[in-house]
């Protein structure tokens, strides 16, 4: 299972709008569960063999940001597909060879 997911306070009172040291909090919940796990600049996906355990996750990191704001956002999608691992690396790798043949992927 993949989770990829978005976690930012608001109403932090801050004069820049700054939530970095808010999502750090929550990535580093995500990287000490020692899930595979990936951060882009818009999202992090995470992996896990289950609901549960990909989910317990992401509350850990939503609850992670919490105190840095009154109000807390989150944006989630994933791609459920029993009996698939190792898809954090195979999808990107799948997409690279097709690029890489020349198809229209």
């Amino acid at each position: 299972m993949l989770v990829a997911f978005s976690v930012a306070p608001s109403g932090t009172g801050r004069a820049d709008g700054s939530v970095s040291e808010a999502v750090a909090a929550a990535i580093r919940v995500v990287r000490e569960s020692g899930l595979p796990n990936r951060t882009d600049a818009m999202f992090t996906t995470i992996e896990g063999p289950d609901w549960d355990t990909v989910m317990r996750v992401v509350k850990q990191a939503t609850d992670a940001v919490a105190p840095y704001g009154s109000r807390v956002s989150l944006v989630l999608k994933a791609d459920i597909r029993p009996g698939y691992d190792g898809q954090l690396d195979a999808k990107v790798q799948k997409i690279d060879a097709a690029l890489g043949s020349g198809s229209d992927a």
